[in-house]
């Protein structure tokens, strides 16, 4: 098949090659690919000869690292290269080297991402049999993880075959992230950034129970992870912003109003205030600084309230119910608002699971496989 110059390039890092470089890199070219942008990170002088070989490829282009600098960073050396020297360029589609990602998966990848301009991501199917047991379980966690503290629902977060249209190039060239760690934040600043994506079904292959892959179980997971989590710190930053707010309000109003009301109507009066004012804060900070939602206000507003009103109730019913239950004067400010406090805790989660997942939803990524 000759070459097809509308298809984006191919971007292929690699580190300590074996011969499945050399079929990745064919079998590339054979699929239609006219530029293959191949990326030595800084690998052992013996292995030196698969780049050479490969490099007297007409369309192929030989990008070295001295020395090893991870995944990432050979990536981002790839797309400024191709910024740089191919104004014209469709776009890339990266491709690991190790053979885990047919030619004519990579193919389908590219012409979704010609025909919905969005970025393209190939997810394999990790419920096979053939899946060893480790990926498995590492992806249905960090898949569970996304969803839940990122708000992305994402079948393969750590697949490297990745179909990037031109126009997205730059922000993500921009991406943090030398190693395995950068196509995580990859996403992470997608979402931020409104970039949309899809998904294409990919075959599933392992070769040797992975054995080829250069991924550290311990290092390279504590930098993903370090990432969602650090992702995740402002949702928890505004909460607590508004949590305090919340509750010095609460605590303030029980005093204010202990010589006007009792019992009841003191934990009513003093919520109802209470929550009124904190959740305009807590709308703002989350809309605007949290979730970055540039849809609709109204929309999220009655969403928002649609959500609060509820977890006002049981707030109101959790907090006097405890209260009741602790036997205590019915005037005791200080145990009454620590009460409130431990309840909002315990509501915490849920509530940011609800509002990511509805109030401040963006539908970014739609699933879709091939026909």
């Amino acid at each position: 098949m000759e070459g097809n110059t509308r298809l984006p390039a191919a971007v292929v890092p690699s580190l300590n090659p074996d011969g499945r470089l050399k079929t990745t890199v064919e079998g590339l070219l054979a699929a239609g690919f006219s530029c293959v942008v191949l990326v030595d990170d800084g690998s052992r002088p013996e292995t030196k000869g698969c780049f050479q070989e490969l490099a007297r490829l007409p369309q192929v282009i030989l990008l070295t690292h001295k020395v090893n600098r991870g995944k990432g960073a050979a990536l981002k050396t790839a797309f400024t290269w191709l910024l740089a020297h191919q104004p014209g360029g469709a776009g890339v589609v990266t491709v690991d080297g190790d053979g885990q990602h047919r030619p004519e998966d990579a193919l389908a990848c590219a012409q979704r991402m010609l025909e919905e301009e969005r970025v393209v991501l190939g997810c394999r199917d990790f419920s096979l049999p053939e899946v060893p047991a480790r990926s498995r379980r590492g992806n249905r966690i960090t898949s569970a993880v996304f969803r839940i503290f990122c708000g992305m629902r994402v079948s393969d977060t750590q697949t490297g075959l990745r179909a990037i249209p031109r126009r997205y190039l730059e922000t993500l060239t921009g991406v943090s992230g030398e190693r395995y760690e950068y196509e995580t934040n990859m996403l992470l600043v997608m979402k931020d950034a409104h970039i949309p994506c899809t998904e294409v079904k990919i075959r599933t292959v392992y070769l040797e129970e992975n054995r080829g892959s250069h991924f550290h179980p311990v290092r390279d997971s504590w930098r993903i992870y370090r990432l969602i989590l650090t992702h995740f710190f402002r949702y928890a930053l505004s909460s607590a912003v508004s949590a305090a707010t919340d509750t010095g309000l609460f605590g303030l109003l029980s005093f204010l109003l202990a010589g006007l009301l009792t019992g009841t109507a003191l934990t009513a009066a003093a919520t109802l205030t209470a929550r009124l004012l904190s959740s305009v804060l807590n709308f703002s900070l989350n809309r605007w600084f949290v979730f970055q939602v540039r849809g609709p206000l109204v929309l999220s507003l009655v969403r928002y309230y649609s959500l609060a009103l509820p977890l006002l109730l049981a707030q109101l019913l959790l907090t006097e119910g405890v209260f009741q239950v602790a036997r205590v004067g019915d005037r005791q400010t200080l145990l009454r608002t620590v009460i409130y406090a431990a309840v909002m805790a315990v509501l915490f989660v849920g509530s940011y699971v609800i509002q990511h997942r509805w109030v401040f939803a963006e539908d970014l990524t739609e699933r879709k496989t091939p026909q």
